[in-house]
């Protein structure tokens, strides 16, 4: 089993040294949703848990959990 999430993007709020993602919830959709505005307060993410979407690959697919860092 993988040791927490690892995430290359490093002006994303959550990214920390080590590539490391340390949001406390992840939101990962299918790229046709990509533009859906989902509530990014975690814990309260937006997402109905019976929802299924299929990706043919990881690169079908996209995190919604990005925040940028403030002060960029």
């Amino acid at each position: 089993m993988p040791q927490g999430v690892k995430c290359s993007v490093s002006n994303c709020d959550f990214w920390k040294q080590g590539n490391d993602c340390t949001a406390s919830a992840i939101m990962v959709d299918i790229d046709q949703n990509a533009q859906v505005n989902y509530t990014e307060e975690f814990g309260d993410i937006g997402v109905s848990t019976d929802r299924k979407e299929l990706a043919d690959s990881s690169s079908g697919t996209c995190c919604h959990t990005f925040r940028p860092k403030s002060g960029l």
